[in-house]
């Protein structure tokens, strides 16, 4: 007796397995600490990821922000240099940015302590409610019922401002870290809208008139150790759905942007942070007019 291929294949039900996913609320972490050998079929590509094979690798630009409140002849420099890079890769890595490495090196530190303190007491932060009523949200993909495929990847999101949390409503494996985090990007920020309208031709303060920074968000990425990474991605190919985001890549790096129709990888500059314009600010200047999308392998 012969039987089909039907038959002879175990039926997959991907809503099932999501759900018994999300149900144990130790997101991809718990797969590895599990033991696992096998990326699970919710996480698998559609086809073979083949973004790796790329033709020779053009260079993000870096601008070095150093004197651009003291100087009125290097602020000219930088602001054209932010133009260009805005108007045609919609990212650059910034360094001298003002930024202490310590507190670079600690909200790294912060991230891995909060994703690799024991399980249980992780859990308590573990949500789907993005009402807001929540300050803190960890989970593991937060369109998990709804994306085709599900990422490598667990994140835990704290809206900073203009509401921040109190002290007790952070984790304590990264609270202190999060609230100098936070304090030393919301000043970057304006840094940069001040630029960025000048860059424009518009008032320094346009921007900021405009309400741009008076939100800030902070998210935390962790991606476990995979045991088939070729069957799987970190975070797929998008834009960002905000107006700026100033993004800290570890040593490990993995970012790659979409320029001139090629993926080009973003190699970690030690102290750097990459800006990148996003679909708000795009939608409101169009005067940029760059592909602004990114990607994150292993």
């Amino acid at each position: 007796m012969v039987l089909s291929d039907t038959l002879a294949q175990p039926v997959y039900d991907r809503k099932a397995e999501l759900t018994a996913f999300d149900e144990t609320k130790t997101g991809v972490k718990g797969l590895v600490d599990s033991g696992i050998t096998e990326v699970p079929r919710i996480f698998h590509l559609p086809s073979p990821d083949n973004i790796n094979s790329q033709p020779p690798q053009l260079i993000l630009p870096t601008i070095d922000m150093e004197g651009i409140n003291e100087d009125p002849i290097r602020r000219k420099e930088v602001i054209e240099k932010v133009k260009r890079a805005l108007e045609s890769w919609g990212f650059f890595q910034m360094v001298n940015h003002g930024i202490p490495v310590n507190v670079l090196e600690e909200i790294l530190k912060g991230v891995r302590d909060f994703f690799e303190q024991d399980t249980e007491v992780k859990k308590q932060w573990y949500t789907r409610d993005l009402s807001g009523k929540t300050k803190v949200v960890y989970n593991s993909n937060f369109d998990l019922y709804v994306a085709p495929v599900t990422n490598w990847r667990d994140t835990f999101y704290c809206l900073m401002a203009p509401n921040p949390p109190q002290l007790h409503e952070l984790p304590p494996s990264c609270r202190d870290i999060l609230l100098e985090y936070s304090k030393q990007v919301m000043k970057l920020g304006v840094s940069l809208l001040e630029l960025i309208s000048e860059a424009l031709g518009l008032d320094r303060n346009h921007l900021l008139d405009m309400g741009c920074a008076d939100g800030l968000g902070v998210l935390g990425h962790y991606y476990p150790s995979c045991p088939q990474p070729e069957l799987t991605i970190g975070t797929p190919n998008h834009t960002d759905s905000d107006f700026m985001t100033i993004l800290l890549q570890d040593h490990i790096g993995g970012l790659k942007v979409f320029y001139q129709n090629q993926w080009t990888d973003v190699s970690p500059i030690p102290g750097a942070l990459i800006v990148n314009a996003g679909d708000y600010l795009q939608a409101s200047l169009p005067k940029f007019h760059a592909i602004m999308s990114f990607y994150w392998s292993f």
